[in-house]
């Protein structure tokens, strides 16, 4: 069992103030703490990013923990491991013992374990005569222990920002759909304006973004889109208005029609080789072309609507504003960043967090997520926590929502609404 007192390194190395910090957090580890050492460990891969670490670090780590006997990492078994490196690197698929030693170093200085040597600088276990473990010496898992919240909130806020990066690229890629054949369209009608200087400007922001763009970045690009988009359509609508001789529904329709479910890969060269013809004045094979093309969009229009069946993005769900979603979840508040839900994305973090408490896997959670909307999935997973006590497998019935969403079967209103007139006779209140 550890002793509890604090210990400096064998050799040359050197004791530092944050070594001594991890050793006085892991001693406050309360006697009944204890955690799933698998379950933190998928979470640490999560968290990665936030923490410093790299996969090779994960997978010495990973080593270790199978070093130690139990499941369940806890104060009252001992936390202290002590393979040699040589077991480490066949546990590790042949890692060299120089690797090894560089990424245990990497886990120490990234608050991750302890380490614990002896007087000679050798891990072994000194037992006493009934085969209990006396004293041990190696790696302290007790940093882990101690911060397992924490690591699990951070690997929520990673999980929380992964879908909110996927939500903005699959805006920004509708954006750019839409302006692209905005464009296209205000050419091959002939409207007058600058349409290669607005076509240029698009390609500009296009090309401006990065390779590995952050949140913020994707941010600032789809509002520059929408903003472009409004202009452009601001542009067309005031042609239709001041169009007069041909103010029929078919006129109209073939003005704005922006529909057309090919690429933006695809429609971008076509409207630049256009740009060309026209130039050239080669009015004769440009009108066919369009004619083509005009059936082409038709067709493709109608197999996207029989594909759909006439639903919206994320699965045909209406979203619900946020301060309806925790009046009617008032318990998702407590899980969210500092017990409090400021916005959506605080409320995609807490979702995360709830899916790992009530033991819904990643991947039930990520699919709902794709099929109904970070939103929407994390509006059903505040839902799934309010009534907790009637659901036996949460994994189980949000893999089942999940499959009606997909098949225009499921709806969240109704789920809410019971919900609201639940809590309404205890008078809770939003906080």
């Amino acid at each position: 069992m550890e002793t509890g007192n604090v210990t400096t390194p064998f050799g040359q190395r050197s004791m530092t103030l944050g070594m001594l910090a991890n050793q006085v957090m892991a001693g406050e580890i309360k006697p009944d703490q204890s955690v799933d050492k698998w379950k933190l460990f998928r979470a640490l891969c999560e968290a990665k990013p936030l923490l410093g670490i790299g996969d090779r670090a994960l997978a010495v780590l990973n080593a270790l923990l199978s070093f130690y006997p139990k499941n369940e990492l806890a104060q009252e078994s001992g936390l202290i491991v002590f393979p040699s490196n040589i077991q480490l690197s066949l546990r590790t698929h042949g890692m060299a013992e120089q690797t090894v030693r560089r990424h245990l170093a990497a886990l120490v200085e990234a608050g991750l374990l302890l380490r614990k040597d002896s007087p000679n600088g050798k891990r072994y276990v000194r037992r006493d005569r009934a085969g209990e473990i006396n004293e041990a010496f190696g790696f302290s898992l007790a940093p882990l222990l101690a911060r397992a919240e924490e690591i699990e909130q951070l690997a929520a806020e990673v999980m929380a920002e992964r879908l909110h990066v996927q939500h903005l690229r699959e805006r920004i890629t509708l954006c750019r759909r839409d302006v692209a054949k905005l464009i296209e369209a205000a050419v091959e009608e002939q409207i007058p304006g600058d349409w290669q200087g607005l076509y240029g400007e698009f390609r500009d922001l296009i090309e401006g973004l990065p390779r590995s763009p952050t949140a913020a970045q994707l941010e600032l690009l789809l509002h520059e889109l929408e903003v472009l988009r409004a202009d452009i359509l601001n542009r067309l609508e005031t042609r239709i208005k001041s169009t007069k001789q041909r103010g029929n529904a078919n006129y109209i329709e073939r003005h704005i029609q922006n529909s057309n479910p090919e690429s933006t890969i695809e429609l971008e060269p076509s409207f630049e080789t256009k740009q060309g013809a026209m130039a050239e004045q080669d009015k004769g094979r440009e009108a066919e072309t369009l004619e083509e093309g005009r059936g082409e969009v038709a067709q493709s229009r109608q197999e996207e609507s029989r594909q759909s069946g006439g639903r919206n993005d994320g699965g045909g769900l209406k979203s619900f504003p946020l301060g309806l979603v925790l009046q009617a979840c008032p318990e998702i508040l407590a899980y969210g960043p500092g017990g409090a839900i400021r916005n959506w994305r605080d409320l995609m973090t807490a979702a995360v967090a709830v899916r790992s408490m009530l033991g819904v896997s990643p991947s039930a959670y990520e699919e709902a997520a794709n099929v109904m909307g970070p939103e929407n999935a994390a509006t059903v997973m505040a839902c799934i926590l309010e009534r907790g006590g009637h659901i036996n497998s949460a994994g189980g019935y949000l893999r089942g929502l999940t499959r009606r969403s997909e098949k225009g079967e499921f709806a969240i209103g109704p789920m809410l609404m019971a919900l609201l007139r639940a809590n309404a006779p205890a008078g809770r209140k939003v906080g």
